[in-house]
């Protein structure tokens, strides 16, 4: 039996998606639709047979592709597609392909074109939601599951390298800072004071710091670093638009904890099973998007009433106070490194 995934989300959705995938292939074959960035999560994925690439805002962009990518689905043989991603767009593709079992949630847009609506439950995790997709409707059972992914030998020595140009051996501990994130009022505005507190931290001065992110992180990372020399601490490494994804996730194995916004180094690190600190302000993990890994701190200002005030969080504070991210301290979040550190 062959089965289709269509997660055309954001990079976290998809790494969410992943027991779903592993569900799946104790079934049969498993086919993923995905956008470019998201495909490349899922190499050397023991779950996934193949990956049709979907470029929804680019190659792919309008009627034309999204015939393509119906035909592409098509010749796979789908007898079931899980409509992970539930815009109509992505609804109907699936019914393009003529896949004859169409599956999602019952809150989507595109559920007018699925032939079974499964329960959105906002009490889950999302990655528990979506792994629900592939139950029987009747199922109100949902089990603790991790997300999975699969660094090859190639992204382990982009990672080697990357350490030991920085000086840092095998056996020396680092903590990763992930300041980034594609939405404003998520990113703590305070990495750089934390940089300085772990050096001042008197269990934490001998761990070195990696700050992980994208390209456009680089500002972030040069902040840090700034911070860090002022204390005249070991500099920083920064990895900011080094690696890809699955180095980044390479990466974060690696590390002793993971300090990160509501961002998708959180969910990497919910895959390799990192320690994290989760902060969070203008969202909640009760949004199903909190971390997975075993050892876990979520650092938030659960006091205030204007939270939470937008499901992915705004590009500006509705109220111009940000409060919920400026009264997070640096020394109210290197305790809590101090804290896992300890446990570990």
């Amino acid at each position: 039996m062959v089965s289709a995934v269509l997660q055309t989300s954001f990079l976290g959705d998809m790494i969410l998606t992943t027991p779903l995938l592993e569900r799946l292939a104790e079934r049969g074959r498993v086919v993923v639709v995905a956008t470019p960035a998201n495909a490349a999560l899922l190499a050397n994925h023991r779950a996934v047979q193949e990956v049709i690439v979907f470029d929804k805002r680019g190659a792919d962009r309008g009627t034309l592709g999204i015939l393509r990518v119906a035909r592409a689905l098509r010749d796979v043989g789908a007898a079931t597609a899980y409509v992970v991603q539930g815009s109509l767009r992505t609804a109907a593709l699936a019914q393009l392909a003529k896949i004859p079992t169409r599956i999602g949630f019952d809150s989507s847009p595109g559920r007018l074109l699925y032939t079974t609506r499964v329960p959105f439950r906002r009490e889950l995790h999302h990655a528990q939601r979506i792994w629900q997709l592939a139950s029987d409707t009747a199922d109100t059972t949902a089990p603790p599951v991790r997300p999975t992914l699969y660094p090859s030998d190639s992204d382990q020595a982009a990672v080697d390298m990357l350490l030991c140009a920085g000086g840092v051996e095998p056996s020396t501990p680092f903590i990763a800072l992930a300041p980034g994130s594609v939405w404003a009022t998520k990113r703590w505005p305070s990495f750089d004071a934390l940089s300085a507190e772990l050096a001042r931290h008197e269990a934490l001065r001998s761990h070195r710091v990696v700050v992980i992110g994208g390209p456009g992180d680089a500002p972030l990372a040069d902040a840090i670093s700034r911070a860090r020399r002022a204390m005249g601490a070991s500099p920083p490494i920064d990895a900011t638009g080094q690696l890809s994804l699955l180095a980044s996730a390479a990466l974060i194995a690696r590390a002793r904890v993971l300090v990160t916004n509501d961002s998708a180094p959180l969910h990497l690190a919910s895959a390799m099973n990192t320690p994290t600190v989760a902060l969070f302000g203008p969202t909640v993990p009760g949004f199903g998007f909190g971390p997975l890994a075993t050892r876990q701190q979520i650092v938030a200002q659960p006091a205030l009433p204007c939270r939470p005030c937008h499901a992915h969080g705004p590009q500006t504070c509705p109220l111009g106070h940000w409060r919920c991210m400026r009264d997070i301290s640096a020394e109210q979040v290197a305790g809590q490194v101090a804290a896992l550190t300890s446990e570990g």
